[in-house]
């Protein structure tokens, strides 16, 4: 990572930022944020006020630069995003910053207390936030031809062999074709993984109408997005929207460090071979298409950069067999069945691994790199 003046932060316990569920989380969220003098705004999800979207505005309020770090779109998530921000808070808060931070916490706060990835609808949110130019429909080509070995109508079994079916699927079609037709996002099965929805969700709905409010009045926005699952096991990436060729590309390198990110690729084919892999209906390529145009409402120019930070886990097949185990407990087991709770950990451990190792470091990493962005300049 570019070091930019800073060094390296001391080794510590970053565990303890970890909280055992979603109540907890939040509780702690609200109360740092408060300590240190940050505005706290609720926004409830559903009829259940104990679900809710917290955002925390702090450091200087008339700052033109905005830093924005959000947790938890992918639920269970949520957990690590969770204690990177509480870290912070607790750990760095108290330096002066001339930069605006907010932290939203919890994009899905359902997701999160059911230790899904998908939200209260079954729906990936990072698949729900659909362009105005784009609808809600369609599923990739191969998506319904894999949807028997997807999703199937039952709950799940120890003794399936779903790997090795996954392993012919990949001789046949290329690991990259396999995870774009999977993971790319689709609206044509409800009950299937990576569900992107039939309309806006209430997640979805609260950031298209609030995101210009939490950073008016600024210049420049640098938006870090925190996600799990990705990538060599305790490693980060920071994955555009933009192409290598692009000013920002180039602007992320000089910031963070060549090694730390991965640009979008000029079509999905490419963009598969990375870490990512090209997603209909994402919230950053949202906010790249809709952000500018609603500050134009102020007659002033952003300078907008968004990164979705992904920090690697396990391989790729072994979170997918537990998204998919996952899933289908979700809908075919007895919530309290030995299957159930079995699904539910193997997706927790995927997500948000139990090695002391693996916290330590990534939680210390997510905390360097708001550092770099808090102090990085932002120009094109």
């Amino acid at each position: 990572m570019a070091d930019n003046g800073q060094h390296r932060m001391d080794s510590t316990q970053w565990t303890q930022f970890y909280s055992s569920d979603y109540a907890t989380a939040k509780e702690r969220f609200v109360e740092a944020a408060k300590a240190v003098g940050g505005e706290v705004l609720s926004y409830q999800i559903g009829d259940d006020s104990g679900h809710a979207i917290d955002v925390s505005v702090l450091g200087d309020r008339f700052s033109r630069k905005t830093v924005v770090v959000s947790s938890g779109l992918h639920g269970v998530e949520g957990f690590f995003g969770s204690a990177v921000q509480l870290a912070w808070l607790r750990r760095i808060a108290d330096r002066n910053h001339s930069s605006r931070i907010v932290f939203i916490h919890a994009i899905n706060p359902v997701g999160f207390a059911k230790r899904r990835r998908w939200n209260e609808d079954n729906v990936d949110l990072n698949r729900n936030f659909v362009l105005a130019t784009e609808r809600y429909d369609g599923a990739p080509p191969s998506y319904a031809a894999l949807d028997p070995l997807l999703n199937p109508k039952s709950p799940p079994s120890r003794w399936e062999p779903f790997v090795a079916k996954a392993m012919w699927q990949i001789v046949l079609r290329g690991m990259p074709a396999l995870k774009q037709a999977v993971a790319g996002g689709q609206h044509e099965f409800p009950k299937g993984c990576f569900f992107g929805g039939r309309e806006p969700c209430a997640s979805t709905q609260i950031i298209q109408q609030h995101y210009a409010d939490w950073v008016e009045g600024s210049d420049s926005v640098i938006h870090l997005d925190l996600h799990t699952g990705l990538g060599s096991n305790g490693a980060c990436k920071l994955l555009l929207e933009e192409t290598e060729s692009s000013p920002a590309y180039q602007w992320f390198v000089e910031t963070f460090g060549q090694s730390f990110v991965e640009a979008s690729k000029p079509d999905a084919e490419a963009k598969a071979k990375g870490t990512a892999y090209a997603t209909k209906g994402s919230m950053g390529r949202w906010l790249h298409e809709n952000f500018c145009e609603d500050k134009r409402r102020t007659n002033r120019d952003c300078c907008f950069r968004f990164a979705l930070a992904e920090f690697g886990t396990y391989g790729p097949l072994r979170v997918l067999s537990a998204l998919r185990a996952e899933n289908r407990a979700f809908f075919f087991a007895d919530p309290d069945s030995a299957a159930a709770r079995r699904s539910e950990e193997a997706l927790f451990e995927c997500f948000c691994p139990s090695s002391t190792r693996w916290r330590n470091q990534v939680t210390q990493t997510g905390i360097e790199i708001i550092q770099q962005a808090i102090h990085a300049d932002q120009e094109d």
